[in-house]
């Protein structure tokens, strides 16, 4: 899908299937973080899997409207626009790097992804709610994303060898 200059209309559907089911599956196993005024949940397993499978820009669009979504129907709003940047560029960066596909670049273009979503997230509550706010979320953001990364590669494996036919 990467080396397209449009997007067909299969694509699209084919996004909005992933954004949904990325939603639905991270609003059914959502767990609240008072603390931060945040919660847990498997919004990072879509989108790695969207980034991985599909690539840079297609793990953007899927991360950025599941982030806004998820917060939207979820409950908190005050975090929608970050949670579409954040999200966004979790996806981005994890589907630019994963493009090469071996296991290994697999697992360093989540653990990127982690990493740009825990700073993301870092610095959205830091600027909402105060720094000390902030580093309160990183262990369960961290967690998260580990979470989400791990969910994202058993799923993904045996995605991959049936890719071509679903999008082909």
């Amino acid at each position: 899908m990467e080396n397209k200059r449009h997007i067909s209309t299969r694509e699209v559907v084919y996004l909005a299937m992933l954004i949904a089911v990325t939603v639905v599956i991270s609003r059914f196993f959502l767990i609240p973080v008072p603390m931060t005024h945040g919660n847990v949940n498997l919004c990072d397993a879509g989108i790695f899997i969207a980034a991985i499978l599909l690539g840079r820009t297609q793990g953007a669009i899927v991360g950025a409207f599941s982030g806004l979504l998820l917060d939207l129907i979820s409950g908190y709003t005050q975090y929608m626009i970050f949670s579409f940047i954040v999200h966004g560029l979790e996806g981005f960066v994890a589907g630019w790097i994963g493009s090469k596909k071996s296991k290994s670049t697999k697992v360093i273009a989540m653990t990127a992804g982690v990493l740009v979503m825990v700073a993301g997230y870092w610095a959205t509550d830091s600027l909402l709610y105060g720094f000390k706010v902030g580093l309160i979320g990183v262990p369960t953001n961290f967690i998260q994303g580990i979470v989400g990364g791990v969910v994202a590669y058993v799923v993904s494996v045996p995605l991959e060898n049936r890719l071509p036919r679903l999008i082909g």
